[in-house]
């Protein structure tokens, strides 16, 4: 069985928040929580959240089982915000402020890593 919690409008980048995910996909889930909060990024702090919302959602599905681990987490970049900043000469340039939705999928069973 698959649980999964979704994060929209996070406003961090999705090159940023995803360098955090190879070190979290395949763990059980109190590791992956143990992992993000010895990473010193916002990113972390934000993706721990998020692990821990979609725990407390596999406890209220099914609270018989107790081993759950991180399948997948998936980053997608959000709308930007567009800003002008002013430039020497009269110019503008664009400054763009970048936002993502953060999705985790968790699942009862061990991935097993063939690599």
């Amino acid at each position: 069985m698959q649980v999964k919690a979704i994060a929209k409008f996070i406003k961090i980048s999705p090159i940023k928040a995803g360098t955090i995910r190879k070190s979290i996909v395949g763990r059980e889930v109190h590791d992956a929580i143990n992992t993000l909060e010895n990473i010193p990024r916002k990113s972390a702090g934000i993706i721990k959240k998020v692990v821990q919302s979609c725990f407390a959602n596999a406890k209220q599905k099914n609270s018989e089982t107790m081993h759950w681990y991180v399948q997948n987490i998936i980053i997608n970049e959000g709308p930007k915000m567009k800003r002008i900043q002013s430039a020497t000469m009269g110019r503008g340039v664009m400054i763009r402020k970048r936002s993502s939705h953060i999705t985790v999928i968790l699942d009862e069973q061990a991935v097993v890593n063939k690599t």
